[in-house]
């Protein structure tokens, strides 16, 4: 008869079986709110009558078959990443790296109370192996599902430079940050997880400050807007709502994807704005099938150099597709982005990131005394800070990041909504319904979603109730 299992080990056994069940809990859960999606793209082949005035039938179906392909793929990544980290799991994948990491430092002369060079190698292999391992994935969505889509403007040479040089800079930032929290939990003492929580808030508004001059640059190329009537529009706008606007940059990001975004930066009186070139009717060189006169001529007026031809994707040569927004549709994109920095969105998030932060430090500095959950995945007789650090927070805090991420998307939403009313209160709501129409077409959304999907997944409102509440806008405003 076998002898029973001491109170301990059940418990061990209970936590690491609690932990299994919640991620494929989650997983079945979202594989569920896929299926209900992909169900709608393959039913939704004509486009419905509220969407007549808005999708052209050629572009519904490009979108159609553009998510559907997306959907499928996500299906399959995910299913594996699930097997992946479950394998992982129950064949002690942790423990193993963990000692593998201490024969690499042993070897470089570092004995067992080096734990935070132990832990930087632990990381470094880590890191290594899902780099590796996605590898693959990153592949076949890239050069299959978004050229087949034609969104892909990079070549494979581009793509593993670009690949190695992230893998690098990662490096360089995250090694430095681990060592410095895990020095700073080790000597802290009793009230360490207040210094560890200080620590992570100035690296985070460190990273955030830095990025787009620094970071950001390493990977594509920024630009000034040149001088002219959108750079001018822009600041008048910027100076009517009191943003703090000291530079506009152009990013060339359609030798990486015709996608398009804009986004604004920087802390107190150091605001900047940047856009995609994709988003710039006039600038985007995918508006070209001449050798990309648009993004070349841009790059002459903004640095006075000759335009090089050179410097333009084949793939972009090759393409003649129309792209982007006119002037006045810039504008208001730029007005809903400013709107969230009017309405304090973009502090109320970072309010919100640094509470729960503060609130997960303190509940490890509670819980990272229990030696049962480091017995659970295999660590029976240590308990490395960084392991800790990685069961607490990614296994035993699962269940309320869910709920927390939901809450988020929730409040996105919302956000979103303010947002773009803020733009309509600039007179930008005719500009904005076009911009949004011409976005959603440039990028092949689907304008038709499952309700259940679109509550669990998706941070911004469907296509169609933002244009609903700028129809109103617009409506009002004629009545007036």
């Amino acid at each position: 008869m076998a002898p029973a299992d001491s109170p301990e080990q059940s418990l061990e056994r209970w936590i690491f079986l609690s932990v299994l069940f919640f991620s494929w809990t989650v997983y079945v859960w979202e594989a569920y709110l896929s299926y209900r999606q992909r169900r709608v793209f393959r039913t939704t082949t004509h486009v419905p009558s509220e969407l007549g005035k808005i999708v052209d039938p050629e572009t519904f179906e490009k979108s159609r078959l553009y998510q559907l392909d997306k959907s499928n793929f996500s299906f399959w990544s995910g299913l594996y990443s699930e097997t992946e980290g479950t394998l992982i799991l129950l064949f002690g994948g942790i423990p193993f790296l963990w000692n593998l990491s201490e024969h690499f430092t042993q070897q470089a002369g570092f004995g067992p109370e080096y734990e935070i060079t132990q832990s930087l190698m632990f990381l470094l292999l880590a890191t290594l192996f899902s780099a590796v391992t996605g590898l693959p994935w990153s592949l076949y969505s890239i050069f299959v599902i978004e050229e087949k889509h034609g969104f892909n403007q990079q070549t494979l040479t581009f793509f593993f430079k670009d690949a190695i040089k992230k893998f690098l800079v990662t490096q360089c930032i995250l090694l430095p940050v681990t060592s410095l929290l895990l020095y700073i939990i080790k000597i802290g003492g009793e009230y360490f997880f207040i210094y560890a929580w200080l620590f992570t808030l100035v690296v985070s508004l460190v990273l955030v400050t830095i990025y787009a001059d620094y970071i950001a640059p390493l990977f594509d190329k920024f630009i000034p807007l040149p001088e002219g009537e959108l750079k001018e529009d822009i600041e008048a706008m910027a100076r009517s709502i009191d943003f703090p606007l000291t530079k506009v940059y152009v990013v060339e990001g359609s030798k990486r994807s015709s996608h398009s975004n804009a986004y604004f930066y920087g802390f107190f009186k150091n605001k900047r704005i940047v856009l995609f070139d994709t988003l710039l009717e006039d600038y985007s060189p995918l508006n070209k099938g001449d050798g990309g006169e648009a993004s070349s001529e841009f790059h002459a007026s903004a640095t006075g150099d000759t335009p090089d031809h050179e410097d333009v994707p084949p793939k972009v040569k090759n393409l003649i597709k129309k792209q982007g927004c006119n002037n006045q549709e810039v504008l208001a994109v730029l007005g809903h982005e400013l709107g969230h920095w009017k309405l304090g969105h973009t502090v109320k998030n970072i309010v919100i990131s640094q509470m729960n932060s503060f609130l997960c430090f303190f509940l490890f500095a509670v819980l990272i005394g229990q030696k049962e959950l480091f017995a659970a995945f295999g660590f029976y007789d240590r308990q490395p800070t960084l392991i800790g650090l990685l069961i607490i927070f990614q296994f035993i805090f699962s269940p309320y990041n869910e709920v927390l991420s939901f809450c988020l998307t929730v409040l996105s939403r919302r956000f979103e909504f303010q947002a773009d009313a803020f733009a309509k209160r600039l007179g930008k709501a005719t500009d904005l319904y076009s911009a949004l129409i011409k976005l959603n077409k440039d990028n092949l959304g689907f304008p038709v979603s499952d309700w259940m999907f679109s509550m669990w997944n998706y941070s911004h409102p469907p296509l169609l109730e933002r244009l609903q509440a700028l129809k109103d806008a617009k409506q009002d405003r004629k009545s007036t």
